[in-house]
């Protein structure tokens, strides 16, 4: 099997939005709706505003995950495995990676919106020692969020 690489990309890029776009499918299945409504710009993840990262194994793209400033916190946005590559460890890999990225840009600590339809999530950021914080951003008050942070 080939090795799983992670590395930067424009979130703009066709094959990246191919990616956001099952992303999106995902969690209109868990939601309904569009998924994720939350205004973003391919900018937000423009160095030194942010980082967009995917995980390709071979020329096919399995995860995505990218981040942007929130004042001189990171907040991730867009974290998603395809369903053929889940339970292999890309998505700890990928939230290691946009850790390490925010950090080298000077950032104090992630910080993210999850919804309660997404169990795995919930399980992945805790046991990478994330940690409930008061809801904030788009999905403010929306009873189905929960946010969370980890110091960097």
């Amino acid at each position: 099997m080939q090795d799983i690489k992670i590395k930067s990309v424009g979130f703009d890029e066709p094959a990246v939005q191919l990616l956001v776009a099952e992303n999106l499918q995902d969690l209109s299945e868990r939601y309904g709706g569009t998924g994720d409504d939350t205004p973003i710009s391919a900018a937000d993840f423009t160095p030194p505003n942010g980082a967009f990262l995917v995980a390709a194994l071979g020329d096919e793209l399995i995860a995505s995950a990218g981040w942007r400033r929130h004042g001189d916190d990171a907040e991730l946005k867009r974290m998603f495995t395809t369903k053929a590559a889940r339970g292999r460890g890309v998505a700890r890999r990928m939230l290691a990676a946009i850790e390490e990225s925010a950090a080298a840009a000077g950032c104090k600590r992630v910080i993210l919106e999850t919804g309660d339809q997404q169990p795995e999530a919930v399980a992945l950021y805790e046991s990478a020692g994330y940690h409930r914080i008061p809801d904030f951003g788009y999905y403010a008050g929306h009873d189905s969020v929960l946010s969370y942070a980890k110091a960097l």
